[in-house]
């Protein structure tokens, strides 16, 4: 028998799960919210990904004494949000974008547990080779881009497109896990608690 209370993870990414492992965390349960994801007229990257993480915690069925835990990565270029892909026209268009300069990723996470909220934000400086059309092509035909902010994962083939990151690389695989393992336990889920 567990006291520790229900973690509910508010997203469908397996990297998100992938990174919960790496903390000895399993959510007891996954619950993708079903939110609107289109950034308001004029909205910042920033205030944008906050708000996204905020609404899917708040919009997640949870018990009162269940800790949600969700989260929203934006990739922004200057002002502009590069969100994920509709399809490869779209992706080659992000990638083209990005090739050869810096941008920002933005990871927002949100933690609740009833009626109190705990939030964080992260932001990490990536700079992107420059891209040959080769790398380009190859990168489109691998699919990798798919349901991935700014149309690359970092943790997969486009890992190769980056020479250098200034920040927490766990952010920009889309969780930062130094500020999500803080949250959790504010919210009262022991994460290092000794394992009998």
């Amino acid at each position: 028998m567990t006291d520790r209370p229900r973690l509910i993870l508010g997203s469908g990414s397996p990297r998100r799960r992938e990174l919960l492992a790496q903390l000895g965390v399993v959510a007891d349960d996954i619950r993708p919210p079903d939110i609107d994801e289109d950034p308001h007229k004029g909205e910042l990257p920033r205030p944008y990904c906050v708000r996204l993480a905020r609404e899917k915690a708040l919009a997640i069925p949870a018990d009162a004494d269940e800790i949600v835990l969700s989260a929203d990565t934006t990739v922004a270029l200057g002002r502009r949000i590069l969100g994920k892909p509709q399809d490869e026209k779209e992706a080659a268009h992000f990638l083209t974008l990005l090739s050869g300069r810096r941008h920002r990723v933005i990871t927002a996470v949100a933690v609740r547990r009833g009626e109190r909220l705990w939030e964080r934000d992260v932001v990490t400086q990536v700079l992107m080779k420059q891209l040959s059309n080769v790398e380009l092509n190859a990168y489109l035909a691998s699919g990798d881009w798919r349901g991935k902010a700014g149309g690359y994962g970092i943790q997969g083939m486009a890992g190769a497109f980056i020479p250098w990151i200034g920040g927490s690389f766990t952010s920009v695989v889309g969780l930062p896990l130094a500020e999500t393992a803080n949250l959790l336990q504010a919210a009262g889920y022991p994460i290092y608690k000794a394992h009998s």
